[in-house]
């Protein structure tokens, strides 16, 4: 996973799915009640005809399971915190570009405002249908400075997408454990599996 994974949300709970250990226990906290609800869709998705009742996970759920050390980032992504508008997330990190970079160097000067540790904000159009993710970035800002979409394209070119080749500004992607649709609504996300 990597940091605009992250920030384009959809891709979070195709790694969270694949990656997260079942949870165990009687915990009442918001994390706990997304960690069960992951379960939910995993083991829904093994079934030959999975229950097509939505699952709602709410803005808390989420954020409270991203704070939880139960969550996974990619080196360099300190912290995660995700707001839900119908049919937009927007996304806050704190990344250290130095560690997400892996000591890999660019040469264009445009790339070099990625170094150090700094607040990301990112927002971006998201949906699931038929199976698949359609996600695309309207805007990133790093301490409140939007940076041009040129420039983007260019730390995705150089940094991203030789590790995670389907990243791009506008993705499509196949959702896991037969989720069908995708719904991102006003602090929520609802997913429906066939």
């Amino acid at each position: 996973m990597n940091p605009l994974f992250l920030l384009l949300f959809f891709p979070f709970f195709a790694l969270t799915l694949s990656l997260a250990p079942a949870w165990s226990g009687a915990d009442t906290t918001p994390a706990a009640s997304m960690e069960r609800k992951l379960e939910h869709i995993r083991s829904n998705g093994r079934l030959p005809h999975p229950d097509p009742t939505p699952t709602v996970f709410t803005e808390e759920e989420i954020n409270a399971y991203l704070a939880s050390s139960r969550a996974r980032f990619p080196a360099g992504v300190e912290s995660v915190n995700l707001q839900e508008d119908p049919g937009m997330v927007t996304a806050a990190l704190k990344i250290d570009f130095d560690q997400l970079k892996a000591g890999r160097t660019a040469e264009n000067p445009l790339l070099s405002i990625f170094t150090g540790i700094h607040d990301v904000v990112a927002r971006a159009h998201a949906h699931g249908a038929h199976g698949k993710a359609f996600v695309a970035v309207d805007s990133v800002s790093i301490d409140k400075v939007e940076i041009p979409r040129l420039v983007l394209q260019l730390f995705v070119d150089r940094y991203l997408r030789p590790q995670y080749p389907q990243v791009g500004l506008d993705s499509e992607f196949a959702l896991p454990a037969r989720i069908d649709t995708g719904v991102v609504g006003s602090h929520r996300l609802t997913l429906t599996q066939s």
